[in-house]
């Protein structure tokens, strides 16, 4: 009965094109990969408690408020990686109304919905961040549920771009399929590695002195290392699977998607290296989490090419093409 009634709604919207499906879509990506990075930039300002409170930014306000407490370019960076959650919101509602309009198979719908899912999930995950005070493991559990999401909306993306009135094609082996899986477990291992070594390092999220923020007790450099290792393993799996798609032929789409991959890898891995040599500039922190979402998206894009849907008159014609 509910979707019925969303339906109706959604029939009051024009019905949008594949392209604009598309459009929507992409959207949707890049504002779930930003908002990774402009919390990333929250972190490195010190201004993870620009905005004490949660969902308000001081008691009693929504906005920032002059306070000698909290310097104003703090509450500015804080407050404006709020705001973009309701660009985040507004691309989740956009997407979800454009599939329902357009009357998508009910798999795009399903991903669509994810969308404000992951969105109020998020929010609360950063409500619970703030108002534990930057707790290190709240920080790490806010950046994985952003991974996910930027792994869902390319998903997404792909599943727009599938015809609904098609056939499951299968491009690549099992087995190399199930090694794709593989990596991606490694590339999550890297990840939450990541996180840990964030929540030990000097980062923090904000200097209070009267209220230091509590680190994770590890040593920085065993964490470093255990990173560094999850990633060279990520990359040998990748390069395996390189090898593997090159040995049956893979297509033009898959790769491109490998190569992409393959050079985000190589080059989150320099950018990790000078972080270490370099004291961890905050410039590189933020760069490093763009790079992790750019690597999280094509390792994504690499799986749903290998499992696409395909027209029925393009697998009619294609064995007669080969025939020719």
């Amino acid at each position: 009965m509910l979707s019925r009634a969303f339906q109706r709604f959604a029939d009051l919207f024009p019905m949008p094109s594949l392209r604009a499906q598309r459009i929507i879509a992409f959207a949707v990506i890049l504002s779930q990969a930003g908002i990774s990075v402009t919390g990333a930039i929250v972190r490195v300002t010190s201004s993870g408690l620009g905005c004490p409170t949660w969902p308000q930014c001081f008691p009693g306000s929504f906005t920032p408020t002059a306070v000698a407490e909290v310097p104003a370019i703090h509450q500015a960076v804080e407050f404006g990686n709020r705001m973009l959650t309701f660009a985040v919101t507004l691309c989740a509602a956009a997407v979800v109304i454009a599939v329902t309009r357009a009357r998508r198979r009910r798999e795009v719908q399903g991903y669509a919905w994810l969308m404000p899912g992951g969105t109020v999930l998020q929010a609360v995950l950063g409500g619970i961040t703030v108002r534990t005070g930057l707790l290190w493991w709240t920080v790490s559990l806010h950046l994985l549920a952003s991974m996910l999401m930027v792994w869902l909306s390319v998903l997404l993306y792909a599943k727009i771009n599938e015809p609904d009135a098609g056939i499951e094609t299968v491009r690549v082996p099992k087995p190399l399929r199930l090694l794709t899986g593989l990596s991606a477990i490694a590339l999550t291992g890297t990840l939450i590695a990541g996180t840990l070594v964030t929540g030990a390092g000097p980062h923090a999220g904000d200097k209070s002195i009267e209220k230091p923020v509590e680190r994770l007790q590890v040593e920085i450099v065993t964490l470093v290392h255990l990173h560094a290792e999850l990633l060279v393993a990520y990359l040998a799996l990748l390069v395996g699977l390189a090898c593997g798609l090159a040995a049956i032929g893979m297509n033009k789409a898959i790769r491109t998607r490998m190569i992409v991959l393959l050079v985000l890898v190589c080059s989150q891995a320099l950018v990790g290296l000078v972080q270490y040599f370099t004291d961890v500039p905050a410039a590189l922190v933020a760069i490093h989490v763009g790079g992790a979402a750019a690597c999280v998206a094509a390792t994504a894009a690499l799986w749903a090419a290998m499992r696409t849907r395909e027209s029925v008159t393009a697998e009619v014609t294609e064995p007669a093409t080969q025939a020719a």
